[in-house]
């Protein structure tokens, strides 16, 4: 049996073909009068490309010289004075990082109040405590070294010798000493606030930033989703929803801080009762005013909601209308078709908006210190309704002491903030690809 050969030549669309004979062009050929055009089009793209190229790379140099100023600063040669130097707390000749447990105990014990040493046998035993963290309180309670002036970087790596030099010359200060420091440590996220910068570490920071972005993304992610869902499916197009559509797009380039005052005068005073926990009896007795976690969870609800309603809009606009028609066809409700059809193919662009708002919400200040964060607090946040303090509080107070140690400390928080605010992102973006890929499936 023999089998037909496909025709395999390609038939050039009928107007393809009629426009080039009116003009009397062969297959392939372009009209003259359109050359010009053409031309100038490349060029014009060209030129934007190169533009585009240049911004992207200026972009990637600002970066790089940002993250350049911030390790400068976190890292580097300290100067040092300590109350008692470690040498003359020994007697045996051998150093504190050589003693024993039991030892180190014995120098603790004998160089510190008794009352002082009672406090932290009863918060932990010495014989719980590890000789790390005995080696560690005997730093903070007994050598007490003070910052006397701080090293960047770069000239810590390039010039060491001659810092050495200049610090062992030194006549003011002839018991300093120089050790290399890096102020992110895991202690300094472990610790508390503390006035000492060589104590001072962002644990309260951390929680209060986690806490106030919790409340916020719980608050406007349902919110934005369903007013987006209203707007697409339900709402018609009359004059009043288009004067709600115009004022969500102004809401979003509203300033930070006018969501600051909204969140000061709705929030912190008009519902007291509700922010400060008082009508169910859960008030912090050291707030009671209504300026704690839930008040700036909220407010960053706020001002974070106009984009995730405006991003999820976008999304759900993308869908294509035939997937609403054919599950109707089929006998679906309307709602029955946004729950198992559209919300699932939109999903991975609402997760896209979302991920843009806890960025912009993570690293915000202004409305913030309006509400009344705390900007020195040593207690950690344990309920919706505590003081509280975020990373971005945290950095602005630290910048604006003179003392270059406070500036340091700092710049360990910056890098603490972008690692936060890339996991945190990190496991949005993961989400939105398990839903994209689901739905590919």
């Amino acid at each position: 049996m023999k089998h037909r050969q496909s025709d395999t030549r390609i038939v050039q669309p009928a107007v393809y073909q009629a426009d080039n004979s009116e003009h009397g062009l062969g297959e392939g050929q372009v009209n003259d009068e359109f050359s010009p055009n053409l031309k100038g089009r490349n060029r014009s793209a060209a030129i934007w490309n190169k533009i585009f190229a240049v911004s992207t790379g200026i972009g990637l140099v600002v970066l790089t010289l940002l993250m350049i100023n911030i390790t400068n600063n976190a890292f580097g040669y300290v100067m040092l004075e300590a109350k008692i130097r470690p040498e003359d707390l020994v007697t045996n000749g051998q150093s504190l990082e050589e003693m024993g447990k039991d030892d180190l105990v014995a120098v603790f014990k004998a160089n510190v109040s008794s009352g002082l040493y009672r406090r932290f046998e009863s918060e932990t035993p010495m014989s719980e405590r590890s000789a790390e963290n005995i080696y560690n309180l005997i730093q903070e309670w007994v050598i007490k070294p003070q910052v006397v002036k701080v090293y960047p970087f770069f000239e810590s790596i390039f010039n060491g010798r001659e810092i050495k030099a200049s610090v062992q010359q030194d006549a003011d200060h002839p018991g300093a000493y120089v050790q290399f420091m890096s102020w992110l440590d895991i202690q300094f996220i472990q610790k508390p606030q503390e006035a000492e910068p060589l104590r001072a570490g962002v644990r309260t920071a951390i929680l209060g930033s986690l806490w106030t972005i919790a409340i916020a993304i719980l608050f406007a992610f349902p919110v934005g989703v369903a007013a987006a869902i209203y707007l697409e499916e339900y709402a018609r197009d009359t004059t009043i929803n288009r004067i709600i559509q115009t004022n969500i797009s102004n809401l979003a380039g509203v300033p930070s801080i006018i969501y600051g005052l909204l969140g000061l005068a709705v929030f912190v005073r008009a519902l007291v009762n509700i922010t400060s926990g008082s009508f169910l009896g859960l008030a912090d007795a050291d707030v009671g005013n209504g300026r704690t976690v839930l008040s700036a969870g909220l407010t960053l609800g706020l001002l974070v909601l106009p984009m995730i309603i405006i991003n999820s809009q976008e999304a759900i606009r993308a869908v294509p209308g035939s997937l609403r028609q054919a599950s109707m066809a089929l006998g679906a409700t309307q709602w029955q078709t946004i729950w198992h059809h559209v919300l699932p193919a939109a999903l991975p662009g609402i997760l896209t908006g979302t991920i843009l708002s806890i960025s912009r919400a993570i690293g915000e200040t202004a409305p913030l210190v309006v509400i009344g964060a705390s900007t020195y607090i040593t207690s950690d946040p344990t309920s919706p309704f505590s003081k509280f303090t975020t990373l971005p509080i945290q950095i602005y107070q630290w910048t604006s002491r003179p003392q270059d140690e406070f500036r340091s400390l700092a710049a360990a928080a910056i890098i603490v903030l972008l690692f936060l605010l890339l996991s945190l992102n990190a496991v949005a973006i993961v989400l939105r690809n398990r839903f994209s890929q689901k739905q590919e499936g």
